[in-house]
């Protein structure tokens, strides 16, 4: 962590580090003049507007008015939004073992109205990653102990932290180093020295970028919640789901499925019945027989399914599971009556590991069945023509092996 003379320091506790803001000292202000260097001059007309613009309370918390008047201004001008952003104030973490390269990044970036927190090291950014709530990460590549490459791939590599955009600041510009940025998972490059408006689009970019993420993000585990929900609904079913998810991510791997494949597999577990939200208790919980009306409504559930997960394009293939994993290979099955290959596979796979999980569970209708029952079972059905031979020869060496 950077240790500059006057600058604000927010400590947790005695063994967290220091983070850093933008709170602008002396030390800072030169660099504030410094990174003008590599910025557009502003116009006297753009000057005379910056004067007229009402600036943020939180704008004017952080600029002290004995300030250049230049830099006060250019803070100043950004009105209750920063760079187009009507929320909280994005905030960035700029990582760089260099402090003059350092602070040349916090200045431009505090010009733009971010609020900044700084790293001197990798070690010290995974520490801060891990306590703050970050928008963006400006990282250097070349470091002492853990490099820019190693930070990044450990950020994308979490479930947590890897939708936060990483951009590389670097002086190398041979490729090989921006072919091993992009296996690591970095979302953008920029070389210095900076130039400010380069530096102050590429953060824009990649800020409306995460946005757009995090509210995919957020629709997909509205999903899944909904789909928990409906789980809970019937308790006989007990951990089914998690178990699908499971047993689907071993088969796909065994079947060499790629990394999507597998993925779309895992989801179909959680997703697979979400449609029966919409089946009316009387028929989803109903202990006895479903009469002919009732299994209508039943088999309705693909559809609605269907429905709720089609808007979201990421969703695209776990479709075919929902849709048609009540399918049968003679073309006895719904809601399309699909018959042999005319089954999407994903779905023809999704359907081995539901009926196995299925019949190897204990319903309240019937007892828990051993392995060799349950593909037994599946032997028969397969023998009246419901399944795909081949498929389960496969499923039974994975099961067996």
């Amino acid at each position: 962590m950077s240790k500059h003379t006057g600058s604000s320091e927010l400590v947790a506790n005695s063994s967290n580090p220091p983070i850093k803001t933008n709170h602008i000292d002396s030390t800072h202000a030169l660099a504030l003049e410094n990174a003008n260097m590599y910025s557009l001059n502003l116009s006297q007309q753009e000057l005379t507007l910056e004067k007229t613009e009402v600036s943020p309370s939180w704008m004017k918390q952080s600029v002290n008015l004995s300030y250049n008047p230049l830099i006060s201004r250019t803070l100043e001008v950004k009105g209750s939004r920063v760079n187009g952003f009507d929320i909280d104030v994005p905030k960035v973490l700029v990582v760089d073992d260099n402090a003059a390269s350092r602070m040349t990044a916090v200045a431009l970036l505090a010009m733009e109205g971010y609020e900044v927190i700084e790293a001197d090291s990798g070690s010290t950014a995974v520490e801060l990653v891990n306590q703050q709530q970050l928008d963006l990460i400006l990282l250097d590549v070349m470091m002492p102990g853990i490099d820019g490459f190693e930070v990044c791939q450990l950020l994308k590599q979490n479930e947590h932290t890897r939708l936060i955009p990483v951009i590389f600041i670097t002086a190398l510009n041979d490729k090989r180093s921006r072919i091993r940025g992009i296996e690591v998972g970095a979302d953008d490059f920029i070389t210095k020295p900076f130039d400010r408006v380069e530096l102050a689009a590429r953060v824009k970019s990649l800020m409306r970028q995460k946005r757009l993420n995090e509210d995919l993000d957020h629709a997909e585990q509205v999903l899944f919640s909904i789909a928990g929900a409906i789980e809970s609904r019937d308790p006989n079913t007990g951990d089914h789901c998690e178990r699908l998810v499971k047993l689907g991510e071993a088969f796909g791997e065994y079947l060499n499925f790629s990394h999507t494949q597998i993925r779309n597999l895992m989801w179909g577990g959680y997703l697979h019945d979400i449609g029966k939200i919409g089946i009316p208790d009387g028929v989803l919980l109903k202990r006895g027989k479903l009469t002919p009306q009732e299994w209508d409504i039943m088999r309705q559930h693909v559809l609605i399914g269907e429905k709720i997960c089609l808007p979201l394009r990421s969703m695209r293939g776990v479709i075919p599971i929902i849709r048609h994993h009540h399918e049968r290979w003679d073309g006895s099955g719904y809601p399309d009556g699909l018959i042999g290959d005319e089954i999407p596979y994903i779905a023809q796979v999704f359907q081995m590991i539901d009926i196995y999980d299925a019949l190897t569970s204990e319903r309240p209708y019937k007892r828990s069945f051993t392995k060799e029952e349950a593909l037994s079972v599946m032997a028969k059905e397969t023998e009246s023509g419901w399944r795909n031979p081949k498929l389960l020869k496969q499923f039974v060496e994975f099961i067996t092996s």
